[in-house]
């Protein structure tokens, strides 16, 4: 979870974000300052970033959890468990094992990307929960959105090496490493798995995406016995 000056820093900054989908808050009797950020285990391997919430994301509070987020989290399921997820429960307990956010963590009208300002703002904010809130390195980003997002306030060096990755054909299949700054000067390395945005109104990926997940998860060779870092596991045990 977030800590008390973080969240206070997110709804600060919401009181000046255009375009907060404000009706679906009222309608699922929830305060639109409130970010939907899911996080997680900070010594879990694999993290996934994606764009913004929708409105079940607002409705049960927590990020990844409507239908593109069932797809990502049905894969990883029947990935981790060599079954199908069996219901909306087991869906919500299978986050346990990943790390999640997104470029802006709450729902914009029309669910369309949020603006390059409205990302801008929140980039300090959501590359700090990266940086000291999680000790992975790989993300596995859903979208063009979400990929290119580890280039704001980054180097024109490390946005130009995104914009060329994301021309690449093996895009979906290929990694790169990215260093992510903070303003302080801190620094993490990442290794991004980009895939498509699992959404249904994504035509062109939305039947392959399933595949395009189980072979990244297969890459990374992510098992139930290895979903921590190796060092957290064992003083688990």
């Amino acid at each position: 979870m977030i800590s008390g000056q973080q969240r206070r820093a997110f709804q600060a900054l919401a009181q000046e974000l255009e375009g907060v989908d404000t009706a679906v808050y009222a309608e699922c009797g929830k305060d639109p300052l409130e970010p939907i950020i899911g996080l997680g285990d900070p010594e879990v391997r694999v993290g996934f970033f994606g764009r913004d919430p929708g409105r079940d994301e607002i409705r049960h509070g927590m990020p990844f959890i409507g239908a593109g987020g069932q797809k990502v989290r049905n894969a990883c399921y029947e990935h981790l468990y060599s079954k199908p997820m069996p219901d909306f429960e087991a869906s919500v307990a299978v986050g346990k094992h990943f790390f999640w956010a997104n470029t802006v963590p709450y729902k914009p009208l029309g669910n369309k990307a949020w603006s390059m300002r409205a990302k801008k703002q929140f980039q300090p904010l959501m590359a700090e929960l990266l940086v000291n809130g999680w000790r992975g390195s790989d993300v596995i980003t859903l979208g063009r959105e979400a990929f290119l997002w580890f280039g704001i306030h980054q180097s024109r060096e490390t946005r130009q090496a995104l914009e060329s990755f994301w021309a690449r054909e093996d895009r979906f299949s290929a990694c790169i490493e990215v260093a992510l700054v903070l303003a302080d000067g801190r620094r993490r390395t990442l290794r991004l798995h980009p895939l498509p945005h699992p959404s249904p109104l994504n035509a062109t990926w939305y039947k392959r995406f399933p595949g395009l997940l189980k072979a990244r998860l297969q890459q990374l060779n992510l098992h139930l016995d290895n979903v921590k870092l190796a060092e957290a596991a064992t003083a688990t045990k």
